[in-house]
């Protein structure tokens, strides 16, 4: 039941340009900034939105070809729908929002039967007579997925899923997703402006930028080689800019605008985009960089402390911005405060270049 999807269509001043395959069981993550069109995609899906040209294709089943002017309603196309906000009625209690998935083919007898089913499959058949004002974050979100497979969907069509939940639910919300996805076996298309929630969810990572995939693959390969200066900021890595030429050694030289030099094992010329992701850096005290060929060593000044859990990110001025990942301890041992001047120290091989 493979999902595949061609688009072209203008949406105000963006041009969406599309074309993705989902395969059985397998889920793709569209992630990109607000505005990009990912939202687009599942509208155009859905029926919800007709582009100027396109088809949508689910396993044996044509749900649109504008070509040749087939373009079911969305009542009729087989797939799951979870809005960004859940979109629950209400009025309804979480049964009945259940049941209003379901085909027009099931009885209204035995409609509450098999919702109260779904339900218990997600721990929810005690709260079936709970109005969704009265349930949690994570609870109505279990009823938005209990309602979307209502339909024995086949395909299945996420917004923003965890957007409407909070940092504490967040993370158990996401674990339940990944056992659903991998339980119901259709093909599933998730849409984010998180990178590190699509890289949770998805089998793949597709980034949207300006209406267009800029790059497609495994979240681990997108994270280590980033196509572009874009997709590398947008996965969480620090990107120096400079101009780039081989050295002896193999590796390539980058003079960094501003002032300072990396090296990389990437061999690239001219005008580069550096990415170094914040848990490959090591923050040592000024003045302690030893020159190297194994490391590279820039003098920075930390502008910014944050912690994040167990860990604190700081901000670094090179003068290029950067970002270090460290314990509370190193904090704390080297005495770091907004000023200290300290030197990033980071491997060769960590060191990514994409040409501008």
């Amino acid at each position: 039941m493979e999902l595949a999807v061609e688009a072209q269509t203008t949406l105000g001043a963006l041009e969406l340009g599309v074309a993705l395959r989902v395969a059985p069981g397998e889920c793709l993550a569209l992630a990109g900034p607000s505005g990009a069109g990912k939202s687009s995609v599942l509208r155009i899906v859905a029926g919800l939105l007709t582009p100027r040209e396109g088809s949508v294709r689910c396993a044996d089943e044509t749900w649109l070809d504008t070509e040749r002017r087939v373009n079911l309603a969305p009542d009729l196309r087989r797939c799951g729908y979870v809005f960004q906000e859940y979109a629950l009625f209400a009025h309804l209690s979480a049964w009945q929002n259940v049941a209003f998935g379901m085909r027009r083919d099931v009885p209204r007898n035995r409609r509450r039967g098999r919702a109260l089913a779904l339900l218990e499959r997600f721990g929810m058949s005690a709260l079936c007579d709970a109005r969704p004002r009265t349930l949690s974050g994570g609870e109505r979100q279990r009823v938005a997925l209990a309602r979307a497979l209502a339909r024995a969907p086949r395909a299945l069509l996420l917004d923003e899923p965890l957007s409407a939940l909070d940092a504490r639910t967040r993370a158990s919300a996401a674990r339940e997703l990944q056992t659903i996805l991998a339980e119901v076996g259709v093909p599933a298309l998730l849409v984010t402006h998180d990178f590190l929630e699509a890289a949770a969810l998805g089998h793949r990572v597709g980034v949207l930028d300006g209406g267009r995939v800029v790059q497609e693959g495994r979240p681990a390969d997108l994270a280590m080689r980033p196509a572009s200066p874009f997709v590398a900021d947008f996965t969480g890595a620090s990107v120096l800019t400079g101009t780039a030429r081989h050295h002896d050694g193999g590796l390539t030289r980058v003079a960094l605008d501003g002032g300072g030099e990396v090296a990389s094992t990437d061999a690239v010329q001219g005008d580069v985009a550096a990415s170094i992701f914040p848990w490959e850096v090591i923050i040592e005290p000024a003045g302690s960089e030893a020159r190297t060929s194994a490391g590279n060593h820039v003098r920075a000044t930390v502008v910014s402390i944050t912690e994040i859990g167990e860990r604190v990110r700081l901000g670094l001025a090179t003068p290029q911005p950067l970002a270090a990942e460290v314990t509370r301890d190193s904090v704390t041992a080297l005495r770091l405060t907004a000023g200290s001047r300290v030197t990033a120290t980071f491997k060769v091989s960590a060191t990514r270049l994409t040409p501008r």
